[in-house]
């Protein structure tokens, strides 16, 4: 997984890109087909803004989250993507599933003519 750090007038520091990798890494735990990660944190007044759009084979999905403080938008931010994630994934299998149970419901036609 690739992760690109961007930076709207706020300095990307050390820390702040450690928590973010580890933060992701949960991500990666969850669904292993994540290809792309572009990240951007914002400072815009008081509101600290954290946004991200993940590349997953097949889709891109997209959350933001807006607090006082970087690292809860952080937080929240991958509290989002955690949620749509999953729900991509689970998504994926039931149509997988899906097609296959259709498939092995139906009796074959020669299993007819042979009885």
């Amino acid at each position: 997984m690739q992760i690109n750090l961007t930076g709207h007038h706020v300095e990307i520091t050390e820390p702040l890109k450690g928590y973010v990798d580890s933060k992701f890494d949960r991500l990666a735990r969850h669904f292993d087909e994540v290809i792309n990660v572009h990240v951007i944190l914002s400072i815009e007044k008081l509101r600290q803004k954290a946004e991200a759009t993940i590349h997953v084979n097949g889709a891109n999905v997209f959350a933001d989250a807006v607090h006082e403080d970087m690292y809860a938008a952080i937080d929240g931010l991958i509290d989002k993507l955690d949620r749509q994630v999953l729900k991509y994934k689970e998504k994926r299998q039931s149509h997988r599933n899906a097609g296959a149970k259709g498939l092995l419901s139906e009796p074959p036609e020669d299993a007819e003519q042979l009885s």
